[in-house]
């Protein structure tokens, strides 16, 4: 199996909080990989509100005072683990020089989300699944702004418009996203993806000059 974890949907979700954006230091990268491991865990076993800083450290082996170095509190940990997720997912295409026309790796994204519904819900329930949708929505953004850039197709369009246009289409994946979990998740990841770049594109060829 690929080493990747946007291959593999077993893998756990916090082991895509490594953001590829942030050089940290190796023994950074695992503190906070242990803390973000240990408190996805637990927020699948118990309501978030109930987890408290104690539990975190007990779970990762990490010290009280090697915690409060990285995070101010238990919210922090949590923001600060969506958005690497967030980030990952977004920067994930252009990472690996992705030559393909989508703008997203929607089927990844839907697969690992899908796999982890019962965290979609945890979030859901405590209040929090805002604060996911806010930084994914950003993220997701300026990761689609990106990859339209990088094809070459939408030379033309101004930056402002392409910005304005990559937002909206952002929107557009979140609620399809919230679609599909909200109703069965009868689709594949794979379809998924598919109906969203077909959509996108259907809706930018008008835009591109022709030859």
């Amino acid at each position: 199996m690929s080493g990747n974890p946007l291959s593999n949907p077993n893998a756990p979700i916090a082991t895509l909080f490594k953001s590829p954006s942030r050089k940290l230091d190796a023994r950074v990268q695992r503190t906070r990989a242990q803390l973000g491991n240990a408190l996805i865990s637990l927020i699948v076993e118990k309501p978030i509100n109930d987890v408290t800083v104690q539990d975190v450290l007990d779970r990762s082996g990490v010290g009280r005072s090697t915690f409060y170095l990285h995070y101010r509190d238990m919210d922090d940990l949590l923001l600060s683990q969506l958005e690497m997720f967030c980030e990952t997912m977004s920067t994930a295409l252009s990472a690996k020089k992705d030559k393909s026309q989508r703008v997203m790796p929607v089927a990844e994204l839907f697969d690992h989300i899908g796999n982890q519904n019962r965290l979609y819900r945890v979030l859901s329930d405590s209040g929090h699944l805002k604060d996911f949708f806010e930084l994914a929505e950003g993220c997701f953004a300026r990761g689609i702004e990106r990859r339209l850039a990088d094809s070459g197709r939408l030379n033309h369009i101004p930056q402002r418009e392409l910005a304005a246009r990559a937002a909206a289409l952002s929107g557009s994946l979140l609620s399809l996203l919230r679609w599909w979990l909200d109703h069965g998740e009868k689709e594949t990841p794979e379809e998924m993806d598919k109906l969203f770049h077909r959509q996108l594109w259907s809706g930018l060829i008008p835009l591109v000059p022709s030859p």
